[in-house]
C-alpha cells in the first residue's frame, strides 16, 4: 500500500511538472514558415519591386511579437534581408530542412526549462521565438522573450548546441537586466548564463572561448583588468575585431570563470544559483560583492576600478585655430594633443550638452600624429557663434582604455 501510495504521489509529480514543462515553453515557429514563402517568391522574379512587395506582405507585415522584436534589437531593414537572400542562396537552401523541424525541439528544449526550474526554483514562463534575420545573431533576448536567430542557430554545424543555446537565452529572460553599464557587467551577466546552462545541460560547453580561456587564464585576465570599466564591449563580446588572443568572445569566459569560483566557494549551491540570476549586474555595489566573493582577481574590484580612472588618458589639449575665411563662414583646424599614444584606429565625436542646433561638425578628420599622441581635424563654423563638440569614450589608448570624454566648447568671433 505505501508503495502503491508513493508510485502515486510520484506519478502525480511527474504529470505536474510536465505539465509545467510544457506551459512554461511557449515555441513559436510561424515566422520560420512565412520566411519560406517570401522566400520562394523573392527568388522567382529579378523585380526588386516586386521583391520588396513579397518580402513585406508574405514576412514582415505577419511578423510575430518576437520576430518584431528580433528585427528591432538588430536593426534589420527589408534592403538587408533582400541583399542575404540574394548572395546566399546556396545556404538558405542547406539550411531550410533544419529550419522546417524547429517544432520538433520543444520537447527537449521543455524538459531543460523543467531542469533549470528545479535549479531555479523562481523560475518564470518566457516565450520561445525562432526568427529569421540576416545574419546578426544566432540569439538574444528581450524581456520574457527568448529570441533565436535561426538563419544562424539551425545551420548543421549548430544543431546540437540548439537546445544548449535556448537554455542560455531562457537564463537571460530571468535576468535583471540584457545591458550591463561596463564590460564587466557584460561578461558577468554572459557568464552566468553559460554557467548555469552547463549546469542544466550536464555537459561542458562547446564555446571555443572557454577551451581557450581555461588554457591561458593569466594573460586573459591582465588584459581584461586595463579594459574591464569601458563603458564598450571592445572584442571581448559579440565582435569579431581583431585582438591579440587571435579569438572572439573571450568574455564569456572571464563572466563563466567568475560565476564558476563563485559556485564553487559557496557551501548553499541553490542560493548561489539563485544569487547570480538575480543579481543586479548594474548596481556597481552588488557587482564588487559578487565579483569579489568569486576572488577571481587578486584585487578587490574598488581597487581595480581606482586603478582604471587613473590611468585613463585624457585630452590635453584641443583649441580650434583659424587658418581661412571663406564667404561667409570661417574654416579651423583643431590639434588634438592626448596625455598617451591612442590607437589610430579609432576615433569618437559626439554632441555637446547644447545639442544638434550648437553642433562643431567635422568636415575633414585629417588623422593621428605618427606616434598616436595627437589627432586633427578641420571643421567650418559660422561667425558669432557658440559651438560644442565631445571627443568621446571611443577614443582608446593602445591598451584599449577609454578615454575620459572632453568638451569642446568655443565661440566664435563676430563679422
Amino acid at each position: 500500500m505505501k508503495k502503491a501510495i508513493l508510485f502515486a504521489t510520484l506519478l502525480c509529480a511527474s504529470i505536474t511538472q510536465s505539465i509545467w514543462a510544457q506551459k512554461s515553453v511557449n515555441l513559436i515557429t510561424t515566422d520560420i514558415d512565412h520566411f519560406w514563402q517570401a522566400y520562394d517568391k523573392i527568388i522567382s522574379t529579378k523585380d526588386t519591386s516586386a521583391q520588396y512587395t513579397y518580402l513585406n506582405t508574405l514576412f514582415l507585415e505577419k511578423s510575430t511579437a518576437g520576430q518584431k522584436a528580433m528585427i528591432n534589437a538588430r536593426n534589420y531593414t527589408s534592403k538587408d534581408y533582400l541583399r542575404v537572400i540574394s548572395e546566399r542562396q546556396p545556404y538558405f537552401n542547406s539550411i531550410r530542412a533544419n529550419t522546417l523541424k524547429a517544432k520538433d525541439y520543444a520537447k527537449a528544449i521543455a524538459i531543460k526549462v523543467e531542469k533549470l526550474k528545479q535549479l531555479y526554483p523562481a523560475l518564470k514562463p518566457a516565450e520561445i521565438y525562432f526568427t529569421v534575420g540576416a545574419f546578426r545573431s544566432g540569439g538574444t533576448t528581450t524581456g520574457k522573450m527568448v529570441l533565436i536567430g535561426s538563419e544562424i542557430a539551425m545551420a548543421g554545424e549548430h544543431l546540437d548546441n540548439l537546445v544548449f543555446t535556448n537554455v542560455h537565452e531562457y537564463v537571460h529572460t530571468q535576468q535583471k537586466t540584457n545591458m550591463g553599464d561596463n564590460l564587466l557587467a557584460q561578461c558577468v551577466m554572459e557568464g552566468v548564463a553559460e554557467f548555469v546552462s552547463e549546469k542544466v545541460m550536464a555537459i561542458p560547453s562547446t564555446l571555443p572561448a572557454l577551451t581557450y580561456g581555461k588554457a591561458h587564464t593569466e594573460s586573459i585576465k591582465q588584459v581584461f583588468i586595463l579594459q574591464m570599466f569601458n563603458t564598450g564591449n571592445g572584442f571581448w563580446l559579440y565582435s569579431n575585431a581583431e585582438n591579440q588572443f587571435g579569438l572572439r568572445d573571450l568574455g564569456y569566459y572571464v563572466g563563466y570563470a567568475i560565476a564558476e569560483q563563485y559556485y564553487a566557494k559557496a557551501t548553499d549551491k541553490a542560493r548561489a544559483i539563485a544569487e547570480m540570476i538575480e543579481l543586479d549586474y548594474n548596481n556597481m555595489e552588488a557587482l564588487s560583492a559578487y565579483v569579489d566573493q568569486s576572488g577571481y582577481f587578486n584585487q578587490k574590484v574598488k581597487q581595480l576600478r581606482d586603478e582604471y580612472e587613473k590611468n585613463r588618458p585624457f585630452v590635453v589639449s584641443a583649441t580650434p585655430e583659424k587658418f581661412t575665411d571663406s564667404v561667409g563662414s570661417l574654416k579651423y583646424t583643431v590639434k588634438i594633443l592626448f596625455s598617451k599614444p591612442m590607437d589610430k584606429r579609432l576615433r569618437n565625436f559626439e554632441y555637446g550638452p547644447l545639442g544638434k542646433e550648437n553642433a562643431m561638425y567635422v568636415k575633414k578628420f585629417v588623422g593621428f600624429s605618427v606616434d598616436g599622441s595627437a589627432a586633427t581635424f578641420e571643421t567650418e563654423l559660422e561667425p558669432g557663434r557658440q559651438y560644442q563638440l565631445v571627443l568621446g569614450e571611443g577614443f582608446k589608448d593602445a591598451s584599449g582604455v577609454e578615454m575620459k570624454p572632453y568638451l569642446i566648447d568655443f565661440k566664435t568671433r563676430d563679422k
